[in-house]
């Protein structure tokens, strides 16, 4: 059986090693026991029970509380395989005939996985359909929807042991990204299983960044933020429609593509909101706590909290929705007393016992606001994991402010980022053809793996990070025939095994640099690795620029300038200056500012408005 397993997840999943707890999930739940898993957003619950699915005879039932969630589950189970009947949701959204064709397919073993919530479970029809399946085990997911001190408590899920036992009794796999251990007794004693095998990975998710601001003027501090990120992807959380609205609007109005999301839009328009964000049609989504759940993107880089979320379970499970795929995240909260006076008017209408969970969970919230103690210690806190600060490495807002030791080494892949962003390219064309997200084909980090090793033929590219065998098959060749060309035009010099990871040559220099501010390494860092000062990493900015490569560095910027002095300086290059020269600028401004800060803004301008 385990060689079984690992067959699977290779040539299936594309994957050489399980992470974490996966591995111990999977042996549990194949033989047949009741599990219970608890792993960070990112971890890789979901290959908890589609691995098993695979290899065990019948059809596992998932219980998942989105629609949303279902399809894009779905659509990356299809991606593995060329079997499109591997795996299918059944809810309302299916037509009779759609229906039937589920069933057809569920009953004659075609189908492994069955998607399903709890309110269509929950109906005399849909038992009688479930009594005549094969099932090998349940699924719960978001198992945390059962509990009433959970962050989404959802009245249904309470009502599913004695559905799953209406059914027939099977092995239970019970899955959460957060629970507090009075979350999970409650999830346990709920599900009746108390005697599972309980599996606990680590709350730490190091590569987010927390921080918290005093909300003077959150609206410009977003916006600047935005700017600073590129086209990249993240959600701004707010507590009103209205302002989710009103957010959205206005970064549309400063040429950041946005969408409003929350309950009261029509389905239709979600939906949309969704889709284009899913499919990078827009970079930024401006929601109520409506969006998220539904969302399995992997590449949010930050997320935005313009009020005060309802409880820390529910910060860090909004704040998971960051770095899924293990790249940087940024989390910022922005804190302003009246949020707080705002829920405490709100808890004080609930019945008794409603009132003291919700005061509870706010004066936790706000004593992690106030504190001045490392942000990840007091998360990892509340979910009983002891955490060693030094750790952190200054990856939260109160540890950077007390500057600890920093660490000198600097972990980076050198990858081929012109390469890396054609691929991205020739992924959105398939994406859009076939009208499933980009990251549904291939993730980030399988594109990074290939712009790093060339893979240049099928076998190869079974070897990238993320790649099996199906997907190789299913989209692999666009990718083959354009990296080969790409080899062949740039007169690469390939590694001939796929699995060592080549190195850059002549343009090293300039990855390097790239890379780390993208990461937002300190340029004393990157002078410190380099062995270069500040002189020669400037010339280096400008060299990049110039050629047509965009740059951010407007963290370091941020630390030298404030807003108005950026704003002068932006406005003389734009609209006061004949030429790109530093000295006239300097006179311009009566010497005011020098060489140094200057030339780093001319660089900020080249980079926004030439590239």
């Amino acid at each position: 059986m385990q060689e079984l397993i690992h067959d699977t997840l290779k040539n299936f999943f594309g994957f050489k090693n399980f992470k974490g707890n996966q591995e111990k999930a999977i042996n549990s739940i194949v033989s047949g026991k009741d599990t219970f898993v608890i792993m960070p957003t990112g971890g890789g619950k979901s290959l908890c029970y589609q691995l098993p699915a695979l290899i065990l005879d019948g059809v596992a039932i998932i219980i998942s509380p989105l629609i949303a969630l279902m399809k894009n589950q779905v659509d990356s189970m299809r991606s593995y395989s060329k079997n499109e009947n591997i795996a299918h949701f059944y809810n309302s959204t299916l037509n009779e005939s759609q229906k039937k064709n589920v069933k057809q397919n569920v009953l004659n073993g075609t189908t492994k996985l069955l998607f399903i919530a709890p309110e269509t479970m929950n109906k005399d029809s849909n038992i009688n359909f479930l009594k005549k399946c094969n099932i090998s085990f349940f699924a719960i997911d978001e198992a945390h929807c059962i509990s009433e001190w959970g962050h989404d408590f959802r009245p249904e899920y309470r009502k599913l042991k004695s559905l799953i036992e209406q059914v027939g009794r099977q092995p239970i796999i019970a899955l959460t990204a957060t629970a507090t251990q009075k979350v999970q007794n409650d999830i346990a004693k709920n599900l009746s299983i108390e005697n599972s095998k309980i599996l606990i990975s680590s709350f730490n998710r190091s590569n987010l960044f927390y921080e918290v601001r005093t909300n003077t003027n959150a609206e410009k501090e977003i916006i600047k933020f935005i700017r600073g990120q590129g086209n990249k992807s993240g959600i701004i959380y707010c507590l009103s429609r209205k302002k989710a609205e009103e957010i959205a609007e206005l970064l549309n109005i400063n040429q950041i593509k946005s969408a409003p999301y929350h309950a009261g839009l029509e389905k239709s328009v979600r939906m949309k909101t969704q889709d284009d964000f899913l499919l990078e049609n827009i970079d930024v989504v401006v929601a109520t706590i409506a969006f998220g759940m539904g969302i399995d993107k992997p590449d949010v880089r930050y997320v935005i909290h313009y009020n005060l979320p309802k409880s820390l379970e529910n910060y860090y499970q909004e704040t998971g929705r960051a770095g899924r795929d293990g790249g940087e995240g940024n989390c910022i909260l922005f804190h302003d007393p009246k949020d707080v006076e705002k829920f405490q008017k709100f808890n004080n209408k609930k019945n008794p016992k409603e009132k003291e969970i919700s005061k509870q969970l706010l004066d936790e919230m706000v004593n992690f606001i106030v504190s001045k103690n490392c942000r990840r210690a007091e998360l990892l806190k509340y979910f009983g994991e002891d955490f060693i600060i030094k750790d952190c490495l200054q990856k939260c807002d109160n540890c950077k402010s007390k500057n600890y030791e920093k660490t000198n080494e600097v972990n980076l892949n050198k990858f081929d980022p012109k390469l890396f962003n054609l691929l991205k390219k020739i992924r959105k064309e398939i994406s859009e053809a076939i009208k499933v997200p980009p990251f549904i084909i291939f993730q980030d980090t399988s594109l990074e793996d290939m712009a790093i090793n060339y893979p240049i033929s099928n076998e190869e590219l079974e070897n990238i990070i993320g790649v099996g065998r199906g997907k190789a098959e299913k989209y692999g060749q666009k990718f083959i025939e354009f990296i080969k060309s790409y080899v062949e035009e740039n007169k690469i010099e390939k590694v001939l095994d796929c699995t060592i990871k080549s190195k850059a040559k002549k343009n090293d220099l300039k990855i390097f640099i790239i890379q780390s501010t993208d990461l937002r390494i300190s340029f004393e860092d990157i002078m410190l690795q380099k062995k270069i000062d500040m002189d020669q990493l400037i010339s280096e900015f400008e060299n990049i620029v110039q050629s047509g490569t965009k740059l951010n560095i407007n963290y370091h910027i941020n630390d030298i300038l404030d807003d108005q002095q950026q704003d002068e300086i932006y406005h003389y290059f734009i609209y006061e200056a004949t030429n790109d020269s530093i000295k006239e600028a300097m006179e311009y401004f009566d010497f005011d500012y020098n060489e140094e800060e200057m030339r780093l803004m001319r660089i900020k301008v080249f980079s926004d408005l030439a590239n």
